[in-house]
């Protein structure tokens, strides 16, 4: 039975006046008392391939770039006219100045909550493009409290060089991503993992939390960006937010131990596996949005609770408490 809708222009204009008035009122908008004062920001691939750049200066400024390739080969790809484009082309999609006001609210706003925080360096590179790399194109090397971002990651929806690459992931790889995926990445790191992850809720709510953590982190992002989502995307599922549900529910998914829930509904894909013929249709990762709703609803209901008191608590008490029932 197709029981989902599809979203008509009456009801996204219903949903962004909605928005906006819960932007108006958006408890996460708060005063940071003492923000980072800077951000270390290097384009480590500018110098590597700045050819007025001698590599044994290169070395000795990052003794801890080169491992065991040696000097040959890099001499090579320093010279290699096809990386050298895909490096100028991925730096000219990003606005630096942007981005380092950007990532000083970000981090601000980490430390705020977390004050133990401490702001890693931040090295812009560009690599070959590799579905493996350009798809998670964010690691930390947390013994020198280093953030290595792949620029290639972020060069737009439909470029040229992505070919090959499967469009659902292209769909997060714009340069509007980049802070909300340094966001996630930390988030991530930051929600203390469930004891028992069992229960598809389970799944659901940790996901969730992370999600609450991209609000608290990155205030005035919109949310579909936070999710990974297409406008359209993020409006599919708040039009359909009653129906999936309702599916969670009369399928007696949310205390089910099926580990196949997680492919259908948290992995990334091109959409969620309800096997319906609406599947084609709908917004990938569904859970999690889903998962953060959850979560809302139980903030919403208890105003006065710490953010680390929340994070802390069990999948079942959230849900207990939240009353999601969304009609």
């Amino acid at each position: 039975m197709k029981f989902f809708r599809y979203i008509s222009f009456s009801a996204i204009i219903v949903f962004s006046l909605s928005a906006c008035k819960k932007e108006n009122e958006n408890k996460w908008d708060v005063e940071i008392k003492n923000p980072v004062k800077k951000v270390n920001l290097t384009d480590l691939s500018g110098e590597f391939y700045n050819s007025s750049i001698k590599f044994e200066d290169f070395k000795k400024k990052y003794p801890w770039f080169q491992g065991s390739v040696p000097d040959a080969d890099y001499d090579g790809r320093r010279k290699d006219t096809m990386e050298v484009r895909i490096y100028k082309e991925a730096i000219s999609k990003i606005d630096k100045s942007k981005l380092d006001k950007d990532l000083l609210g970000l981090f601000s706003h980490i430390k705020n909550y977390f004050p133990k925080f401490q702001p890693p360096h931040i090295y812009l590179y560009s690599s070959v493009i590799d579905p493996q790399n350009v798809t998670d194109p964010i690691f930390l090397r947390e013994d020198e409290n280093m953030l290595f971002v792949d620029i290639t990651g972020f060069m737009g929806d439909g470029n040229k060089n992505y070919k090959g690459l499967d469009l659902y992931f292209q769909k997060s790889m714009n340069p509007e991503n980049l802070v909300p995926k340094i966001s996630a990445f930390f988030a991530a790191r930051l929600v203390p993992a469930p004891i028992d992850q069992q229960k598809f809720l389970d799944q659901m709510v940790y996901q969730g939390k992370v999600q609450i953590l991209q609000d608290a982190f990155l205030p005035n992002v919109p949310e579909y960006l936070k999710m990974n989502y297409s406008k359209q995307q993020y409006d599919w599922a708040v039009a359909n937010e009653a129906n999936i549900w309702n599916y969670f529910v009369e399928n007696d998914l949310l205390f089910s131990a099926d580990a196949d829930l997680s492919e259908r509904f948290i992995t990334p894909g091109p959409f969620s596996k309800f096997y319906t013929e609406v599947d084609r249709e709908s917004s990938p990762q569904i859970a999690i949005w889903t998962g953060w709703q959850i979560c809302k609803h139980y903030l919403k209901a208890h105003p006065e609770e710490k953010l680390n008191v929340f994070l802390k608590k069990n999948a079942t008490e959230i849900f207990n408490g939240s009353d999601y029932r969304p009609k």
